[in-house]
């Protein structure tokens, strides 16, 4: 059986961002049947952590986008591995970049038969092979970049960096919460700190973790450089979509809306209900306020 080695560059141990999962998904991709484990548990109603790292529908964000077969791809802040099967089906070659030590194996493990997909622990900071890639994805990463880059302005710095990776007339795929979505203004928890209205309050606290509105992300993408984006809009939100929206179909009046899928699922805390996310959602959607509202960014953008 073939088997993945991890690669490791630099100092990958700076308070390592793990959720507790980590133990079991490296029991069961240590499994002689992880498949038939998988499937166990997610019929079982597992945790939130376990059906973030495994559920299907994490590819729902990106199995629609057409990946030229020919193309590279360096996956930033790889995670457990929930988006790099659909990117080693879908493109030639593969770089799976992932914080830390641990996250790494459990993504060698995963795909160990994958012989498109290269696995590296370490931070980007020291990412600095002359490689360069037709797509960099950045998913769920971009509000940590204040914890682990030095800096004034290290979400800016964060995809600079990027920018630097990329191909001429190469793309960024970067998928963030909305700091104004709508599931926090009618009750749920910021999904970071679980605080109650941290993000629409501008994150008083300052913990250095940080999401942007709609208009923040546009301006700082254009100030890194990526002057040319496409926004589109998952529903319910980036980690679990059932629909995706673009700025050129966005639902109102005239278009189908699936509002069955709110108010916004609760996943790993509690939450308020303070009125209706149906009736709220259809009317800004009536006003033309979708975009701002919309509980997560999908972002494909490039330098020009």
């Amino acid at each position: 059986m073939r088997s993945l080695k991890v690669h490791e560059i630099g100092n990958n141990n700076p308070s390592e961002y793990l959720d507790s999962s980590e133990e079991e998904l490296l029991k069961i991709y240590s499994s002689k049947d992880p498949e038939e484990k998988v499937k166990k548990i997610l019929s079982d109603n597992p945790p939130w952590p376990l059906l973030y790292h495994l559920s299907p529908a994490r590819e729902n964000l990106l199995n629609w986008y057409t990946f030229p077969p020919e193309a590279s791809l360096l996956e930033v802040g790889a995670g457990c591995g929930a988006l790099t099967g659909l990117f080693c089906r879908r493109l030639k070659k593969v770089t799976a970049l992932e914080l830390t030590k641990k996250r790494a194996k459990i993504i060698a493990l995963r795909y160990k038969e994958a012989n498109n997909l290269e696995v590296i622990a370490g931070n980007i900071e020291n990412f600095k092979i002359g490689e360069k890639f037709d797509f960099v994805t950045s998913i769920g990463v971009l509000e940590y970049a204040g914890l682990y880059l030095k800096g004034e302005d290290p979400q800016k710095e964060f995809l600079l960096k990027l920018k630097t990776l990329l191909k001429p007339g190469g793309t960024l795929i970067l998928a963030i919460e909305n700091r104004l979505g709508l599931k926090y203004w009618s009750g749920c928890l910021e999904d970071h700190t679980s605080l109650g209205f941290e993000s629409i309050h501008g994150y008083p606290t300052a913990t250095g973790i940080k999401t942007f509105s709609r208009l923040e992300l546009k301006n700082l993408l254009r100030e890194a450089g990526f002057s040319k984006q496409e926004f589109y809009y998952p529903v319910p939100d980036y980690k679990l979509p059932v629909e995706i929206y673009s700025s050129r179909f966005l639902p109102g009046e005239k278009k189908l809306f699936a509002l069955g899928l709110f108010p916004s699922p609760v996943r790993g805390s509690q939450r308020e209900f303070l009125f209706s996310e149906h009736l709220a959602m259809y009317s800004l959607a009536k006003n033309e306020l979708f975009e701002d509202f919309s509980n997560s960014f999908l972002v494909c953008a490039k330098e020009r």
